[in-house]
């Protein structure tokens, strides 16, 4: 054998202490001690569809599209929202009116791809798209949370006195 062999490390040796307490199951007992620690305490566990726990300001959930008082949309396809997002979840395109106005003739955002950073509503310079506070939505597949331009219009009709409050009292801190 060569003087430049390297020597295996030897195993550790044989420990009583660690032989009996893992024979008496002390880890088992001691976990039993937590649980009974917990079982009559106070329950925190929220039954969600009867009880709904407190969402942040800033929370971000189902997008939406605004329009003006007028009821033109506000987008007007600057495409920084499509630029910004990280996902690829944005696609926009545009065409110019008669009067010489550019306005998306396509917006549409696929659910399963985004990430709710919320990328999109910081970049928009009108208020267009926005992240409303609703966080019960679904689909049974995966076209179903592929929202188009009307879908995005429809919900942001529906919840538009909600997004203008959230707008409002988050003004200061913008």
């Amino acid at each position: 054998m060569s003087s430049n062999a390297q020597t295996l490390p030897r195993p550790s040796a044989f420990s009583l202490k660690d032989f009996i307490s893992s024979f008496a199951l002390w880890e088992l007992f001691k976990g039993m001690r937590i649980t009974g620690k917990y079982m009559f305490s106070r329950k925190i566990t929220i039954q969600f569809p009867e009880e709904k726990t407190p969402l942040s300001p800033r929370f971000r959930g189902l997008h939406a599209l605004r329009r003006y008082e007028n009821g033109e949309e506000r987008c007007i396809a600057c495409k920084l929202c499509e630029a910004v997002c990280p996902a690829l979840a944005i696609t926009i395109e545009s065409d110019q009116r008669a009067d010489g106005t550019r306005r998306t003739t396509r917006y549409d955002i696929d659910l399963t791809k985004c990430i709710f950073c919320g990328f999109c509503e910081e970049s928009c310079p009108v208020d267009s798209i926005v992240e409303t506070h609703v966080l019960e939505y679904h689909g049974e597949k995966r076209g179903d949370l592929y929202f188009t331009k009307d879908m995005l219009l429809a919900v942001g009709d529906r919840y538009e006195q909600e997004i203008a409050r959230a707008k409002a009292a988050d003004a200061k801190y913008r």
